[in-house]
């Protein structure tokens, strides 16, 4: 009895160690039947005209691609997010295959239908293996609070098994500015479709993009504001010392102060920009934006600037350099309390010409993404195709500069003026000390002014 059950015993250990042999060999040389997908990316066009997110209330487009590794998929669905809006008109289906996936593919044949918040796609085949799939879906409007829209979807098998997308990354969608929302009421008025409705006003004076394009202009003006504020007020003690070695007895002080002056006026500043914001990082010197924007800007007025000082420096009669020394005052003494400000208060009106020119080079800083005036403006021009944006620029530049050239006649005004008192006061003294040696003291007290002034 025992021998029996060992040998029954034995049987069973051997047609166990058959059956795993043949399911490992089953599971060696069955194909796979896993069809996994994975996600490669979903994300929706950028339509913020400001900084070149996703807005909501503004049409986009969304696009999912995934990698199918195993094929054998006959379709699949997308599910958008309540209040979604969207149209399969223009739907793309698309097979990325080949090295690095560069190939293309249309499938042309393939069947999109909308049904409620879900695209269906159903393919004309089963998708081969190692492929990738693409699908576009246009004129997508995501709901005007924003949010993080999360997208869900399936994929069919060829057996018509259901199986679940997973790791769709959500799209962050942004709130619509109020901006938007005035220019989409304004844009819907009667009086603005019919300006619109000429070429010209809708190309120049698009009243709609005016009030959209206002708010992100402005932090622009702003950006530039902040430039010139900090890069003039380093480039005035710049140049000031520049100006003092071109007039200084060193013949090394002269000569590089004059090299100086002499590059920089003579080339473009935005060769100079260039030059800075690209030739740096090559030599492995990384600068912010803004503060190599304030540095070449600075640099470039300094040299302006330091001729302007030197020719009012230039223009002080030397009567008052020998009256300052005779006083028993040091050369550094006399150009600093007796020179210097004389010679600010001549060259004041030059001075603000040079900041205006200094603020509008601001603009030039747009070409190297220094985020200014003009770079918004640009951004907004090539999403909208409407020169509006850069004439709501230039209301921003004449904020400044029209103001500032007033200023600039009044001070040349002011200072033409005292010269010219000066001048008449000293007639004034001439005239009186004439007539004291030839008429009366006390005619000479009734004589009235303008008697006196005739007699010039």
């Amino acid at each position: 009895m025992g021998t029996t059950d060992s040998r029954l015993l034995h049987l069973a250990k051997t047609l166990a160690c058959i059956f795993l042999v043949a399911m490992i060999a089953v599971a060696q040389f069955a194909p796979a039947t896993a069809y996994a997908m994975e996600v490669v990316s979903c994300s929706a066009k950028p339509n913020s005209k400001a900084d070149g997110k996703v807005e909501g209330s503004a049409e986009t487009r969304v696009k999912f691609e995934a990698l199918l590794d195993d094929g054998g998929i006959t379709g699949l669905s997308l599910t958008f997010p309540e209040g979604v809006a969207f149209t399969i008109d223009n739907a793309l289906v698309r097979y990325k295959y080949g090295e690095d996936f560069m190939q293309r593919e249309d499938l042309k044949d393939a069947a999109v239908i909308a049904d409620g918040q879900t695209v269906l796609i159903e393919l004309p085949s089963p998708t081969p293996d190692n492929v990738r799939i693409y699908v576009e879906v246009y004129d997508v409007f995501f709901p005007e609070d924003g949010g993080d829209m999360q997208i869900t979807g399936t994929y069919t098998l060829a057996d018509g098994t259901t199986k679940d997308i997973e790791g769709i990354p959500a799209i962050e969608v942004q709130p619509s500015p109020d901006a938007e929302k005035a220019a989409d009421g304004l844009a819907s008025e009667p009086w603005v479709q019919a300006w619109n409705s000429v070429p010209f006003l809708r190309l120049f004076l698009n009243p709609a993009l005016i009030v959209s394009s206002f708010p992100v202009v402005l932090r622009g003006f702003l950006m530039a504001l902040a430039i010139v504020l900090v890069a003039y007020p380093l480039a005035i003690p710049i140049g000031l010392v520049l100006s003092l070695m071109r007039m200084s007895k060193i013949r090394i002080l002269r000569g590089f102060s004059s090299l100086y002056v002499n590059v920089v006026r003579g080339t473009p500043m935005f060769l100079q920009i260039y030059i800075a914001f690209f030739g740096l990082p090559l030599a492995g010197l990384n600068i912010p934006s803004f503060p190599l924007g304030v540095i070449v800007l600075s640099m470039n007025s300094a040299a302006y600037l330091c001729e302007i000082f030197r020719v009012g420096i230039q223009s002080i009669p030397k009567g008052q350099f020998e009256a300052s020394r005779s006083l028993g005052m040091t050369g550094a003494q006399t150009m600093m309390f007796v020179i210097i400000p004389q010679t600010v208060r001549r060259v004041l009106p030059t001075m603000t010409n040079e900041f205006i020119l200094l603020y509008k080079d601001t603009s030039l800083l747009a070409a190297v993404g220094v985020m200014e005036v003009v770079y918004y403006a640009r951004t907004i021009v090539a999403n909208t195709g409407s020169i509006t944006p850069y004439v709501v620029a230039a209301c921003f530049y004449l904020v400044i500069t029209i103001p500032l050239a007033k200023l600039v006649g009044r001070l040349e005004s002011r200072l033409a003026g005292n010269s010219v008192g000066s001048s008449e006061k000293k007639q004034k003294k001439r005239v009186l000390k004439d007539s004291e040696e030839t008429v009366a003291p006390d005619v000479v007290e009734g004589i009235s002014e303008d008697v006196l002034m005739r007699r010039l």
